[in-house]
């Protein structure tokens, strides 16, 4: 299994290009500068890692997603519980709960997701 952990700045720069792709090598050098205050080397190492890591692809200097927002964080989700409660999701809930209170509507969009996905 993939290993899909970012540090603060790696998940700041995914974040700009899930935001703005597809965009220009060009445009995202432009875009860090801005928002990260980072010089065009610094643009292109960070790309050339999350590259090889396959979460984004960078051809014809056009940069685009392999792996949208959404599935980076269920995966990070789902590492997270298997190396934490053993992939058990009722243990994960319980220890939430112990110490957290659910809304009324917070229960009825877990059930709501229960009973979508209630096996046959």
């Amino acid at each position: 299994m993939k290993k899909y952990k970012l540090g603060e700045m790696e998940q700041r720069f995914a974040d700009l290009i899930w935001q703005h792709e597809p965009i220009s090598s060009g445009e995202l050098v432009k875009l860090c500068e801005k928002e990260l205050n980072w010089k065009k080397s610094t643009t292109y190492t960070m790309l050339k890692r999350l590259c090889d890591r396959g979460m984004f692809q960078n051809q014809k200097s056009m940069v685009t997603a392999l792996m949208t927002r959404e599935d980076f964080l269920a995966a990070q989700g789902e590492q997270f519980l298997n190396r934490t409660f053993g992939g058990s999701l009722p243990r994960f809930f319980a220890a939430f709960t112990r110490r957290n209170r659910l809304s009324e509507k917070e229960i009825s969009e877990l059930q709501r997701l229960i009973d979508e996905h209630r096996e046959e």
